[in-house]
Parts: structure tokens; sequence; C-alpha cells
């Protein structure tokens, strides 16, 4: 019987080195081929190159001593720091509001669910000045949440309420569209693992799902706040004093040129790109923070 075996059962042959190599190679990492790769990268280096020869311009065409001189300014240093508490303030409540929407999106099917997602993309599409018009007519002087709310001592002009509207207007997409892609990401069965072992849903949705979305939840925050920071026309239109850095750089480049504007661009280039990098480590860790892959 062994031998009848062994005549109709070839042994089993070891599986050439090119099958072997590519079984163990990640699934990260497949065999392109080399043309492929070249292409690729020459494509990828004509567009980081894009990306990084402005800003590095940016920064050789700056002094030390400019920059000292600029950032020695009271009126820049509190441009940078209501730029900051803006955008942080607006990340907040783009969080706030938009991981429920976002949740809703990915896990419950409804009439005029298109639309909704339609809507939350609406500010993408939108120039931002005139954004900054249309929040005008809602939160203007006469706007009919900011007429009503100015005679209860709440005011949008000219305050940091009106520049977080701004800022929340332009950026609150990001954080909505990358929450979804987070819930989206978990399989649905995980949860309702959770309440068969007896968890309410409240429960399954604060101690499963969110930290299963963290990531997709704190990239859209951080989207939001770079966004955010960065706003120059909605809020020139709805606020413009107090100056934001975006309002105060382009102030500087019209009453003094280009020096001064330079370097506050510089200083709020550096700022922006050290919170980037904090709330990427608080997403997903030192190596993305870094850089560096998972």
């Amino acid at each position: 019987m062994a031998g009848v075996v062994s005549r109709h059962e070839p042994e089993a042959q070891a599986p050439p080195a090119t099958a072997r190599s590519v079984a163990a190679s990640s699934p990260r990492s497949p065999a392109w081929s080399r043309g492929l790769v070249l292409v690729g990268w020459f494509l990828a280096s004509i567009l980081l190159a894009f990306i990084l020869l402005p800003l590095l311009a940016l920064a050789a065409n700056q002094t030390r001593g400019d920059l000292l001189r600029v950032a020695g300014s009271m009126d820049v240093l509190r441009a940078i720091w209501l730029s900051l508490e803006g955008a942080v303030l607006a990340a907040l409540l783009a969080a706030f509001f938009g991981v429920p929407l976002a949740y809703l999106l990915a896990r419950s099917e409804f009439r005029g669910k298109r639309l909704i997602s339609a809507i939350v993309d609406v500010p993408l599409a939108v120039p931002h000045t005139v954004a900054g018009i249309a929040l005008l007519f809602v939160f203007g002087r006469q706007g009919f949440v900011g007429g009503p709310a100015s005679r209860v001592g709440i005011q949008f002009w000219g305050t940091l309420a009106g520049i977080v509207v701004a800022m929340l207007f332009v950026s609150v997409p990001y954080t909505v569209n990358a929450a979804r892609i987070g819930f989206e990401a978990i399989d649905p069965r995980l949860e309702k693992v959770a309440r068969t072992l007896g968890h309410g849903q409240w429960a399954v949705f604060l101690r499963v799902t969110l930290p299963l979305a963290w990531r997709g939840i704190m990239t859209g925050i951080t989207l939001t706040f770079a966004r955010a920071i960065g706003e120059f026309g909605a809020v020139v239109i709805l606020v413009y004093y107090p100056m934001t850095a975006p309002v105060k750089i382009y102030e500087l480049f019209l009453r003094f040129g280009i020096e001064d504007a330079t370097g506050m661009s510089l200083l709020l280039l550096a700022v922006s790109l050290l919170i980037f990098i904090l709330l990427r480590y608080l997403a997903y860790g030192r190596g993305h923070a870094l850089g560096g892959g998972r």
C-alpha cells in the first residue's frame, strides 16, 4: 500500500526560490518591476521638490537677525498665539460635533445619507472668501445668528468666537471624513461580540469602537488643526481684527515688504510643524510622528 501511495502521490517538492521569496516578502512590499519603481520615484521626486523648494527658499532668504527682530514683536507673537488658540478650539469643536456624525454616516443607512455626505464636503469646494461673505450673513452684526447673539453679549465680529467659526467652517470636513473612514474600517462583528457579552450600546461605543477608530479620528483632528491655523480668506472677511497670523503676515507684507512677512511666515511654519508632529505622535506613536513606518 505504501508503494501505491508513493507512485500516485509524489513527494512534495520544495517551492521554487522565487515562490519562497514572494511568500516571505511583506504584503506591504510587493515585487514591483524595477522600471515601475524608477518611474514612481521620479514622479514622486518632482512632487516632493515642488513642495519643499518654496519652503526651503523661504528659510534661506531670512537672516537670523531679521528673524529675531520679528520674533521680538508682541504683535507678531499675539497673532501667532491667536491662530493657535483658534485652531485648537476649532479642532476640538470639529471632534465634538463631527465624530458623532461620522459614526452615523459609517454605521447607519438612512434616507438622505448621500445628501448629508455632500453637504459635509461643501466647504472644501467653496472659495474661502465666498465662505467669509456667507458667514457674514449668519454671524455678522445683522446676521440671523449674530444679531440676536449680540443682544445677549455674544459677538462674532472682532472676537475669538468669529475666528473659531471661520476656521471651523473651512476645516470640519477633514475631521468628519477621516473619522468616518476610521469607523468604516472596524469590523462590525467586534461590536456585536461586545454586545453579546452584555455591554450596552454606549459601553461598546466608548470602550470598543472609539479606541479602534482612534487613529482615524486623530488624523482628522490633525488635518483640521493644520487647515484652520492657516486660514486667511474667511477670517479676514468675518473678523479681520484681532489679526490671526495669516492676516498679520499679509499686513506686514503690504506695509513693510517681504522681509518682515518672511520672518513671521517662518515662525508660524516652525510652530505649526512642531504641533503637527505632536498630534501625529498622539495618533500613531513615535515612528509615524518622526516620519517612520508602522
